[in-house]
């Protein structure tokens, strides 16, 4: 008798069960805000990439979600927008930028007249990825004003203001002397260069989105804090294609350095971004696009327009197999893998010089290639284009 009612309660709460954790998933997949287009009726949504909602009330921009149309369960901002398109990316683009003041790379010792002394600034606290944007109240413009400004002091201690996680902090700096001449012991960077992708053109405010993560010092790992950078016509000459532990790269050449496409005025989480100088459409993929929000996105076909050759840009399959949950902006939101055959036997999947590559499914621009995995070449992330847009300035 125990038997048969242990086994009623196990058929009544396995289903509930297996409920319960199939609700929990796909709550945790739900964005805390969604965007919508005002154009489509707002009774009809798609919450998130495996939740479609019908006959649903919005209240002051809220959306709430409920479990078997009953129990409430979870609220979410919604904001509805224009019928929002841009023009994709796809064309490889050249990249150059200034620090503001100079980033710290390296720690060097002294060698003064008792012998080798540990780095002054090291000694005082100033760590690798500081931004040393000041020495006794003057602005410092590059590594050359650094060490003009450093030479022609005629005491030995010294106030330095520098950036560190955003934050504006200051030390004092005993330096030390060698070769009667004072230093701090620092090996410091002003500048950087490369390629990327450009993802997207807003022809309206003429602003621009690449990359999809941002530029950071290969020494430090650190972002660069700009003052100064330019888009620049760029064009590829090889490919070193990828492979198991060594992922292959897009080598490019700068076509014309001092005419510049662009200004880059941020450099965030989700890529670089500026004022294009010139229309930056994409010669072959000549038409604009609509968004696709990260609630629309679901796993499976995809294409990417990417240039790896002189012949420009051209558009290729992909898959994407996850869509990872995220709240803040991050350069991994999704895991995707390239399935095109001729991309594939050409790169061998993703390369470095491919970021910003823009995502396209359903006809709609949905994210851009940012990473590749070093162990699976033709596997890689990807990030919303709703964290480049908001970060452009396209969308709030």
């Amino acid at each position: 008798m125990r038997m048969k009612k242990f086994k009623y309660l196990v058929v009544i709460i396995t289903p509930m069960l297996i409920l319960g954790l199939i609700t929990f998933f796909s709550l945790s997949n739900i964005p805390e805000k969604i965007y919508i287009n005002e154009a489509i009726p707002s009774s009809d949504l798609i919450v998130s990439n495996n939740i479609f909602m019908k006959n649903t009330k919005i209240n002051k921009d809220k959306l709430q979600i409920k479990l078997l149309g009953l129990i409430p369960v979870k609220s979410v901002s919604v904001s509805k927008i224009n019928d929002l398109e841009v023009y994709p990316g796809g064309i490889n683009v050249g990249i150059k930028l200034s620090t503001k003041g100079v980033l710290v790379v390296g720690h060097s010792e002294i060698q003064s007249v008792e012998g080798k002394i540990e780095s002054p600034a090291k000694t005082s606290g100033i760590e690798l990825g500081d931004v040393l944007i000041k020495i006794n109240g003057e602005e410092i413009q590059s590594s050359k004003d650094l060490s003009k400004k450093v030479k022609g002091l005629n005491k030995s201690k010294i106030s330095v203001d520098y950036l560190r996680n955003g934050n504006v902090e200051s030390k004092e700096i005993d330096l030390e002397k060698e070769n009667n001449e004072y230093k701090l012991g620092l090996w410091v960077r002003d500048s950087t260069a490369g390629i990327g992708t450009l993802t997207f053109y807003d022809k309206n405010t003429s602003i621009f989105g690449a990359l999809g993560h941002p530029i950071t010092d290969g020494d430090t790992n650190k972002p660069f804090t700009i003052s100064d950078g330019d888009l620049l016509n760029s064009s590829v000459i090889s490919v070193r294609k990828g492979e198991k532990g060594s992922p292959g790269e897009l080598k490019g050449l700068f076509v014309n350095e001092k005419e510049s496409l662009a200004k880059i005025q941020k450099n965030t989480e989700s890529g670089i971004f500026g004022e294009a100088k010139v229309d930056l459409t994409n010669p072959v993929f000549d038409k604009p696009l609509k968004v696709g929000f990260r609630n629309e996105i679901v796993e499976g076909p995809a294409q990417i327009i990417t240039t790896i050759d002189e012949n420009g840009p051209k558009m290729y399959d992909i898959e994407i197999i996850k869509i990872l949950p995220q709240e803040e902006p991050g350069p991994k939101s999704m895991v995707i893998k390239v399935t095109d055959e001729k991309l594939l036997e050409t790169t061998g999947g993703i390369v470095q010089g491919m970021s910003g590559s823009p995502i396209i499914q359903n006809d709609k621009l949905v994210g851009a290639v940012t990473h590749v995995l070093i162990n699976k070449p033709d596997v890689g992330y990807g990030i919303y284009i709703e964290w480049m847009l908001k970060d452009a300035g396209v969308i709030e």
